[in-house]
């Protein structure tokens, strides 16, 4: 397939522009990067489906689904989290289950559903981003 020169020079500047935030980045700042990529992957999967690309909308849920299993549950450490992490954790776990159904049913609400609880945590990580030493 076929890709102009304009297309492949965006997603190239998308790659090094991901590789130089990663770069370097503080144990707070990957997280935040992470939530980025989980609302991205959920409004990608969320527009896809509006567009009947089916195939798309798995691409990006597949992707959430990685982000919250490979990414952001393992950065919890229960130990130390207590009550906090066993509920981020437990959030997760849900975001999973609804994008799963999202996944095999179309479900728009479903994925709704994960946006609407994940957000306000997202906004929140970045909220205290003054306060965590970098």
């Amino acid at each position: 397939m076929y890709t102009s020169v304009n297309s492949r020079s965006a997603a190239a500047y998308q790659r090094v522009g991901l590789e130089t935030s990663v770069d370097g980045a503080s144990a707070h700042k990957l997280i935040d990067l992470l939530f980025d990529a989980l609302l991205q992957a959920i409004t990608q999967a969320t527009n896809a489906l509006a567009a009947n690309d089916i195939a798309r909308k798995g691409q990006q849920i597949t992707k959430a689904v990685r982000i919250l299993d490979e990414g952001l549950k393992p950065a919890l450490n229960l130990e130390q989290g207590g009550d906090l992490a066993r509920n981020l954790r437990d959030l997760y776990d849900f975001c999973v289950r609804r994008l799963t159904q999202a996944n095999l049913h179309n479900d728009k609400v479903a994925l709704d559903d994960v946006d609407r609880v994940i957000r306000p945590v997202a906004t929140g990580w970045k909220e205290i981003a003054a306060k965590v030493p970098q």
